[in-house]
């Protein structure tokens, strides 16, 4: 059986006391929408100067909750994504006091994208051409512990994860805490960089379809997903830079490795710091290489040159 749900039906925060907006059996399919995760704050009319006032309350509103019948706690709900839409335009930002590199970028910037959403690639401001791969960032399930919890941070019940390889063909597996398990999505992207490390990736309103159903028993400690084929191919044709961070603290390393590909790409490419950060975001992936040999480890990112041409 299939179920529709409209954007409207959306909140901010995890709560298991929101009234479902809809219950389905297990192995029903689910198609709905989402908002953009600016939840509207952001329109292709927007200038960087409203970037100071962005009402986090109002950031990334999900659809839902979606009532999974006969899911208790100790079970698991796997959501196999079907398809993704995203909307014709977009937007990535560089937001005050938020990203990898908030220190480095005080000033608010903002790139708005228009793309076909059948389109392969999307043009980044002449300079560079992004490959679109859409994602949803947020697919989560309500907490055990009453009360409205904070939508951005990843729990063991998923939320907002940000990982790029939840899209189209994914099922991803969340720990039920709470009677039907009351579902959600949000959070779309067109593309998206492992680590989103400017805090955005290509922010986009989003048309979803996923299957989802009910595995009794299977008590997992947190989310787990299977990709149905190869992950990184549409980035891979021509090779990346990589940048390094060395050190005993892998989030300073991180910092390290970004700061030094905004810097590589500003030498090799001309572009301007804000520039290079937000195609980082968009398209660059962050790793661990190193992690066993003590007292330093590595952290990686990794930039695709073929966004060049």
């Amino acid at each position: 059986m299939k179920h529709s749900i409209h954007a409207r039906h959306h909140h901010f925060h995890w709560d298991n006391s929101l009234p479902p907006v809809a219950t389905i059996a297990p192995g029903d399919v689910v198609e709905l929408e989402t908002l953009d995760p600016g939840g509207g704050q952001i329109r292709p009319e927007t200038t960087p100067a409203a970037l100071v006032g962005l009402d986090f309350e109002r950031v990334n509103p999900v659809t839902g909750p979606i009532f999974v019948d006969g899911a208790e706690p100790g079970d698991a709900i796997r959501i196999r994504v079907e398809s993704l839409t995203p909307a014709g335009w977009g937007w990535t930002a560089l937001i005050p006091d938020f990203g990898l590199l908030e220190r480095d970028f005080r000033t608010p910037a903002l790139h708005l994208w228009s793309f076909d959403p059948a389109a392969k690639t999307v043009d980044f401001k002449g300079l560079a051409r992004v490959p679109l791969k859409p994602m949803v960032g947020s697919i989560g399930l309500a907490l055990a512990a009453p009360g409205a919890h904070d939508v951005l941070p990843p729990r063991r019940v998923g939320g907002t994860m940000d990982i790029r390889d939840i899209g189209p063909g994914t099922e991803l597996y969340l720990p039920v805490e709470v009677a039907g398990g009351l579902l959600s999505f949000g959070d779309g992207h067109a593309a998206q960089g492992e680590g989103e490390v400017c805090g955005t990736g290509l922010e986009s309103a989003m048309k979803l379809a996923a299957r989802v159903d009910l595995v009794k028993g299977l008590a997992l400690e947190g989310p787990e997903f299977v990709t149905d084929g190869p992950v990184q191919r549409h980035l891979d044709g021509q090779g990346y830079y990589v940048t390094t961070g060395i050190g005993a603290d892998l989030m300073q390393n991180a910092t390290d490795a970004v700061r030094r590909m905004v810097d590589l790409l500003g030498r090799r490419h001309r572009l301007a710091a804000e520039d290079a950060y937000m195609l980082c975001s968009v398209c660059g992936d962050l790793r661990i290489s190193e992690i066993v040999d003590r007292p330093n480890w590595i952290v990686s990112f990794y930039f695709p040159r073929l966004v060049f041409g």
